[in-house]
């Protein structure tokens, strides 16, 4: 009688707890992918910024000499500029737009990271965007506020 109870007890579980450790372990496996793609997305975030901002300074260092030269005048060789940022830009892995407007050269980096776990569950790359801008200055006394 004891074993035709158990029997039926049991019977009555079957499969509960599997359903339970396969929703348990999809929420561990979705968290650490949060974690650790979360991580590489914020340093795929700081390695764009960077590019941005030297590729943005590498533009910034064309300068109209013959104007400095004879009045002191600082401002940017705007084709010169555009071909040195896009120059650093293209030495790195990731893609981006150059723009030069007076004298600021502005620079888009568009960087590409694949994912650790999140391609587990279905999310093979996460995109990032940075920005930098940079203008040539005579002389720095100062930073600039």
């Amino acid at each position: 009688m004891r074993t035709s109870l158990m029997l039926r007890v049991r019977r009555r579980d079957d499969g509960h707890i599997t359903a339970f450790v396969t929703v348990f372990a999809l929420a561990i496996v979705s968290f650490a992918g949060l974690v650790l793609d979360g991580g590489l997305a914020l340093a795929a975030k700081t390695r764009a910024l960077g590019e941005a901002q030297e590729a943005a300074r590498a533009g910034a260092q064309s300068i109209d000499l013959a104007a400095y030269r004879r009045n002191g005048t600082v401002r940017l060789l705007p084709k010169q500029a555009q071909s040195r940022a896009r120059q650093y830009l293209d030495a790195t892995e990731d893609s981006g737009q150059v723009s030069v407007a007076g004298n600021t050269v502005a620079v888009s980096v568009t960087a590409r990271q694949d994912t650790q776990l999140l391609g587990l569950l279905g999310l093979h790359t996460l995109t990032v965007t940075s920005t930098g801008r940079a203008h040539p200055v005579h002389g720095i006394e100062a930073p600039e506020q």
